[in-house]
């Protein structure tokens, strides 16, 4: 009887154990699932040429005429020794010769009462800097800027000039340039007509939210009189080039013209007359009608058989192209540098500056192409298309073209908002 008294006991104090560590192992799984505190978020410190602005006073500025490192850093307390060893410790980092005004610079001051200032950062370029650390270890060191390149579509139909089109459709002019490189052996953009028209992915380069210019062009169409013109570019073992649809290549062994974006004067004709001779005469060439001092560039690659003075052509030059073809570029202001009898030029290669002299009215390029010996007509010559794509790179290139030219399609004429 006692024995069953002590084992029920026994069996009491296990049960209320038990219970005891059941609950305790209860709230223990209940405290764990309990949500965490949020975590402490550290703010990033905002920096600028790589300096917590925070940490200072910051004046910014713009080289004004005739300044330089001293006169500008003098303003600040700057003392002429410490000056003189930055001088020398930029070797090889910055030339100091090189300050151009216009320029930004920024100054780091102590964030006191004294505002010493303990940073000068010049601005080379909109992507390269110049830091000059002005207190401690005195020492110049370069850096650069975060650089986004932002892929854009734009469309746009010709009104009056490609120009005129990029800018009224809220598209960098500059772009322009770039689309006369990809199109320059295809197109003629003297001749564009209203109604041409035109879409284009490319990059643009942004650097502190701010647009420094194009990168590259990766698909263009061009309606040209009627006819979708395409180009897309393909990078591959360190070649680059634009190429249509089929692979063949867009250069030519001609570009379409020899200066950029200005009016034909005068065409090609048997019979017309001369402004200054009031004579009927031939005028086998093309008149470029553009400002003095336009860059004029050889249409091709070649050598350089004859320059000097040609009567009522005035300044001229002359290059051999192959045993075919020979091109001529008269009333030039002046010529390019290393541009002498027997240089090799390049195709694009400034080759001289347009100029009134001679026989002329103002000033214009008169230029002329020979085939055989013979004078013809530089606006209708045909010229054979350099190399196409290789064919063990086209399984590659007709898939990045067929993705290319399926977001070409997809840009809206007209109602397309360029940009976005």
């Amino acid at each position: 009887m006692n024995f069953q008294l002590k084992y029920s006991e026994f069996r009491l104090v296990v049960s209320g154990l038990t219970l005891i560590i059941i609950t305790m192992a209860s709230c223990s799984l209940f405290k764990k699932e309990e949500k965490p505190a949020p975590p402490v978020i550290v703010k990033e410190p905002e920096l600028k040429y790589g300096l917590p602005v925070d940490s200072f006073f910051i004046e910014t500025g713009k080289v004004g005429s005739g300044q330089h490192l001293s006169s500008i850093l003098s303003r600040y307390g700057v003392g002429l020794g410490t000056i003189d060893t930055l001088a020398r410790k930029s070797a090889g980092v910055f030339d100091l010769r090189k300050i151009r005004e216009g320029n930004n610079y920024t100054v780091f001051q102590s964030r006191d009462s004294l505002k010493k200032p303990k940073f000068f950062v010049y601005e080379i370029s909109p992507v390269h800097y110049a830091v000059f650390q002005l207190s401690d270890s005195l020492r110049v060191f370069s850096g650069q800027k975060e650089v986004k390149y932002v892929v854009k579509k734009s469309q746009g139909v010709i009104e009056s000039s490609l120009w005129n089109t990029m800018k009224a459709n809220n598209i960098d002019p500059m772009l322009a340039l770039n689309l006369e490189n990809v199109y320059a052996w295809t197109i003629d953009f003297f001749s564009l007509q209203k109604g041409d028209r035109f879409r284009l992915i490319y990059d643009e380069i942004y650097v502190d939210s701010v647009s420094i210019g194009i990168n590259n062009i990766y698909a263009a169409q061009f309606d040209y009189y009627g006819k979708e013109i395409y180009a897309f570019r393909f990078d591959k073992n360190d070649s680059v080039g634009y190429y249509n649809g089929n692979g063949e290549n867009l250069q030519k062994e001609f570009l379409k013209a020899p200066l950029k974006f200005y009016r034909i004067s005068s065409g090609f004709s048997s019979g017309r007359m001369h402004p200054i001779l009031r004579i009927v005469r031939p005028h086998h060439g093309v008149d470029y009608a553009a400002p003095k001092g336009t860059p004029v560039m050889s249409i091709g690659e070649g050598t350089v058989i004859s320059k000097g003075w040609a009567g009522g052509g005035g300044n001229s030059l002359k290059i051999r192209h192959n045993s075919t073809y020979t091109t001529q570029y008269m009333h030039l202001a002046g010529y390019a540098d290393g541009i002498s009898v027997g240089a090799r030029v390049r195709q694009g290669q400034v080759i001289g500056y347009v100029g009134a002299t001679g026989l002329a009215t103002g000033p214009h390029l008169d230029f002329r192409v020979y085939r055989g010996g013979s004078a013809v007509n530089p606006l209708t010559i045909e010229s054979p298309p350099a190399r196409p794509v290789d064919q063990q790179y086209m399984p590659e290139y007709t898939a990045m073209k067929d993705s290319l030219l399926n977001d070409l399609k997809s840009i809206e004429w007209e109602s397309y908002n360029p940009g976005n």
